[in-house]
């Protein structure tokens, strides 16, 4: 487990990145988009640059590693941090939007770590190695926005412009983190000429439910996340720590549970877990749309849209890591992340027009039906699956 905990640590300064990102970007965004509905852009071109860099990190780690794809694209990631820094200070938005979709970017390639772990433990751990580097994201879930809070108005700059400073350097720390993996990994330049295709793997019941299920917990939790602080902040006029704290609870409420999930996956089996993330889930919309918009709301409802998040999602992977060969990993590993964060751009880049026009409300109940069509391909006749444990 060295090796996990590794990427693990390398998670914690890593995801600082999207963290921050997520927690100031959509507030950033309203002070320098020239129109409001633009706010959430650079937050789309984030998930943007997961989504379409998914594919080529997959290749890329099968040609040359995972170690220097790794360590590569957190440089890459730190110099980024770096222009949206300047792009505050200067007013600069076109130069905030591409930064930030260099910053998803590189998350393509940190999701990529929970496979990475996956090959460095037995196959009946994979559930434990996945949560496990999920721990590394709570950790960033803590500090991430309380050092970006800090870090807002150091240096006499324009409010946030010293937060992503602060991220340049812990994804520089990242770097150094990685560079205690080993350099040799199990990939083979065989791989990519021989295997199962997508259509193949496709037609494969557990593949298409473990992506379906990844898919629809990225792009509920995306579309109500991306929404919550233009909703506190702009609309209903919540502090900025108030609505920091929300943001805060409700990732702590995404990495939180990533401490029990293995436990969770023995007990329960992935199913029954992916099921009860679901209705964690048409809770959090439930709250969200019929209860109230006061703090304790959407304290409540973020927190809950984390919890059911992590269940799904750790589920789902854990169910896609039996699904295909050795051979296959990273083309399907590849085209599942491509879907989930591709549904996740989209997702993302709605809830800004979203929230300006349908409203709170509205737009929770907008995201229920994906996760009723989840419910009902998890309810259909399964071939039988050895459950992970």
């Amino acid at each position: 487990m060295r090796n996990v905990w590794i990427l693990t640590l390398a998670q914690g300064f890593a995801a600082c990145g999207t963290i921050i990102l997520v927690t100031f970007g959509g507030i950033v965004g309203t002070r320098l988009a020239p129109e409001p509905y633009l706010a959430t852009l650079p937050l789309s071109l984030s998930v943007l640059g997961i989504a379409s860099s998914s594919l080529p990190a997959a290749l890329l780690m099968q040609r040359i590693g995972r170690k220097p794809a790794f360590i590569g694209s957190a440089l890459v990631a730190a110099t980024a941090a770096l222009v949206i820094a300047w792009s505050i200070a200067t007013a600069n938005f076109v130069a905030l939007c591409a930064a930030a979709f260099f910053i998803g970017s590189n998350m393509a390639f940190v999701q990529q770590y929970r496979f990475a772990a996956i090959e460095f433990v037995p196959a009946e751990l994979a559930g434990r190695a996945v949560s496990t580097v999920m721990i590394g994201t709570l950790g960033a879930a803590i500090a991430g926005p309380a050092l970006g809070q800090f870090a807002a108005n150091l240096g006499g700059w324009p409010e946030f412009t010293g937060s992503f400073v602060v991220l340049s350097g812990l994804c520089v720390c990242a770097t150094v983190v990685l560079l205690k993996l080993p350099l040799g990994t199990m990939t083979t330049r065989e791989e990519s000429s021989r295997g199962t295709s997508i259509t193949q793997l496709l037609l494969k019941q557990d593949y298409r439910l473990a992506l379906l299920a990844g898919l629809a917990s990225y792009a509920v939790m995306s579309f109500i996340m991306t929404a919550t602080p233009l909703s506190m902040h702009v609309h209903d006029g919540f502090s900025t720590a108030e609505t920091t704290f929300v943001i805060t609870a409700h990732l702590l409420g995404m990495y939180l549970p990533s401490l029990v999930s293995p436990w969770l996956i023995g007990v329960l089996g992935v199913r029954r877990m992916m099921l009860i993330g679901i209705f964690i889930n048409i809770l959090c919309i439930g709250i969200a749309a019929y209860i109230g918009q006061e703090f304790v709301h959407y304290f409540t409802a973020l927190t809950l849209l984390g919890v059911g998040w992590n269940l799904m999602f750790v589920s789902a992977t854990a169910m896609l890591a039996t699904t295909y060969e050795p051979a296959d990993r990273f083309r399907a590993q590849g085209f599942n992340d491509l879907a989930v964060f591709g549904s996740q751009a989209v997702a993302s880049l709605l809830a800004g027009t979203a929230i300006e026009t349908l409203g709170w409300e509205t737009l929770n109940l907008v995201a229920l039906p994906l996760l009723i069509f989840v419910l009902l391909a998890l309810h259909r006749p399964q071939k039988t699956t050895p459950e992970i444990t």
